[in-house]
């Protein structure tokens, strides 16, 4: 029997918890499993590795590559060193006049301070070998990863929002909001969403894997900043349309910043929103973070899905899914026959 290929889309904390589902069902269902990450990541270690070197933001691409990594004792310690991020004073927290020294250097945050490692390792690889594709193969093979990880275009984006009471002085105004990370923690209601370059191209191994998937996975997940920017693209957002695989939504545990406002039934509204030809197959959810199912039930059968019910979070009551329930709901899942 040939491996189930799964394609998952996504970004961040979501689709690393997604990915390590996945891996925890992958060898009972065959699994060739293929992580398509966003692109847009400006915050953090991300954000100045790309603004000071350009290039793709390695943030979420690392988790991925982590997520995926394999059980060797020494590939688990390389993985455990890609997640490494180092200590010391970011220039935002060093107070002026704190040093003494004329020099000017002198008075500079420590450098590497609050980068991952493996932000650092995926920045060199991409300017050694010239391709992030052929980069992220390198550090795949380095982490003996079970899957590969793609970015959704080889250029990186940026994200944009139009938001009504981002200032909470003007709960009625409608303003842009710019870079995935405002976008993200903006306290106010999410209207419209963007990508610049409106029209970026898409990754041709990525749509080489959605071409010939049996499955595609969307969220959990940021749905703004992380889930729905794949929809965004227009090679991607044609590539998943016209794909002949089911396709399977899991939606988050709880409400984010960005999503404050939005019922569950409403995340999937939101995909409707942004890609009215995607139709999909099942809607998984945790049946707790759903309450009431029906509104939920009617939102899947809108996008011509059937809703799911399974226990996925973690059992400390923090709104976090655990992989290896997730992976035991996905089973029966990925598993059934058309």
């Amino acid at each position: 029997m040939t491996a189930r290929r799964v394609v998952a889309f996504g970004g961040g904390h979501g689709l690393s918890a997604s990915l390590r589902a996945l891996r925890h069902c992958a060898p009972e269902l065959d699994l060739d499993i293929t992580a398509v990450v966003t692109v847009g990541d400006d915050g953090g270690s991300s954000g100045r590795l790309r603004a000071e070197r350009g290039g793709l933001p390695p943030g979420d691409l690392r988790q991925a590559l982590v997520a995926l990594a394999g059980d060797h004792p020494a590939t688990r310690r390389s993985a455990g060193l890609f997640q490494h991020r180092f200590a010391g004073a970011l220039a935002a927290d060093v107070p002026q006049g704190s040093v003494t020294d004329p020099n000017p250097a002198a008075a500079r945050a420590d450098g590497l301070a609050g980068h991952a490692v493996g932000n650092l390792v995926l920045c060199g690889l991409m300017e050694l070998l010239g391709d992030p594709v052929a980069a992220l193969e390198h550090a795949g093979a380095m982490l003996g990863t079970v899957g590969r990880v793609l970015p959704m275009s080889r250029q990186p984006v940026d994200i944009e929002a139009r938001v009504r009471g981002a200032d909470p002085a003007a709960p009625d105004e409608v303003c842009t909001v710019r870079g995935q990370h405002q976008v993200a923690v903006t306290t106010g209601r999410v209207e419209s969403l963007r990508l610049t370059p409106a029209a970026p191209a898409a990754c041709a191994e990525a749509l080489a894997a959605i071409g010939a998937a049996d499955w595609l996975i969307f969220g959990p997940g940021s749905w703004y900043t992380s889930v729905l920017p794949h929809l965004l693209v227009p090679q991607l957002a044609d590539a998943i349309v016209s794909s002949s695989a089911r396709r399977l939504v899991t939606l988050n545990l709880a409400a984010e910043k960005e999503t404050l406002g939005l019922s569950v039934a409403d995340h999937l509204a939101a995909l409707h929103w942004y890609l009215p030809e995607l139709k999909v197959d099942l809607v998984l959810a945790d049946a707790k973070a759903v309450g009431d199912p029906e509104p939920v039930e009617r939102a899947a059968e809108s996008l011509g899905a059937r809703l799911v019910l399974a226990p996925v979070a973690v059992t400390d009551g923090t709104p976090r899914h655990d992989p290896a329930a997730l992976g035991a709901a996905l089973v029966p899942v990925l598993g059934a026959d058309r």
